[in-house]
């Protein structure tokens, strides 16, 4: 698939914001007055930066009031919905903890499971996907809701749940790894299945189905080396997980959690660059591209 840039930013940076609401919300840390207006004003822009980002990846950004119609059947539907009813419900907790020093609880927790079941449902839009079967695979919502919630306890400065976190993150980023390279594979696609010629035999690719590019083999089929993966997995892993987390056991420090949170915020970016570059649709089977 193409790494677009505006869904690699939306699933990072959305992803961060819900997971610091997350940990708000349950009061992990609950600041008041200025403190709180910081923090809650954090994630807010987090996943507002996000939602924005995802809206410019759309055909038609104008349209995308209709992505609320669809709840019923389609995720990223359902992920509109839950973000809209997270940023809302999470307000009144949020506006109460800044002006009048008293959080509000209930709000606080409701909101929060709406901030955990929506970075879920990031992950269901692509892991519903049957078309891309390295996503269609029980390990693609791990690695979003341990990004989300390592970077949420980076922000709020909570050293012993990140360094967790991170860890977690780590084995959700080598189980989806592993779990993926197997999965084109193990779907059964073959040039005679995307043909629908397989009964007649072997199927193989005489001539391309036409002489220059369209829609389908700019979106849908990005072919990268082997060589560079490897490489790109080790930078993420590192970055996004194994060097913050090492950070964390340095003596606390603003410096110290600031290189933690860059680190993995940029090691992030690799990984979810590396989630669409390696994902192979099955259309490129009939341009002879698998």
């Amino acid at each position: 698939m193409h790494p677009a840039p505006s869904l690699i930013l939306f699933t990072v940076l959305s992803g961060a914001g819900f997971g610091l609401l997350i940990w708000l919300g349950i009061g992990l840390r609950a600041p008041t007055g200025l403190a709180a207006f910081l923090l809650f004003g954090m994630g807010y822009a987090l996943a507002g930066a996000g939602l924005l980002a995802s809206a410019f990846h759309l055909g038609h950004p104008e349209r995308a009031l209709l992505a609320f119609t669809q709840w019923r059947s389609s995720w990223l539907s359902r992920e509109a919905v839950l973000a809209t009813a997270t940023l809302a419900t999470m307000a009144p907790h949020a506006a109460s903890s800044v002006f009048a020093a008293v959080p509000m609880p209930v709000f606080g927790w409701l909101g929060a499971a709406l901030a955990l079941a929506t970075v879920f449902a990031t992950a269901m839009i692509y892991t519903q996907i049957r078309a891309v079967p390295r996503w269609h695979h029980w390990s693609t919502p791990p690695v979003f809701v341990f990004a989300s919630l390592a970077a949420g306890a980076l922000l709020v400065g909570r050293t012993g749940l990140a360094f967790g976190l991170l860890l977690a993150l780590a084995i959700a980023m080598i189980a989806h790894w592993v779990a993926g390279d197997r999965q084109f594979a193990r779907a059964g696609s073959t040039m005679g299945s995307a043909t629908g010629l397989g009964a007649l035999g072997q199927v193989r690719l005489l001539e391309p189905p036409h002489s220059g590019q369209n829609y389908l083999l700019r979106e849908m089929v990005h072919v990268i080396g082997r060589k560079h993966v490897y490489k790109l997995r080790l930078i993420a892993l590192g970055l996004g997980a194994l060097l913050p987390a090492l950070l964390l056991l340095l003596p606390a420090s603003y410096v110290g959690f600031g290189l933690a949170l860059l680190s993995h915020l940029t090691g992030l970016l690799a990984q979810r660059w590396l989630f669409f570059a390696e994902a192979e649709h099955v259309v490129g089977l009939y341009y002879g591209k698998r």
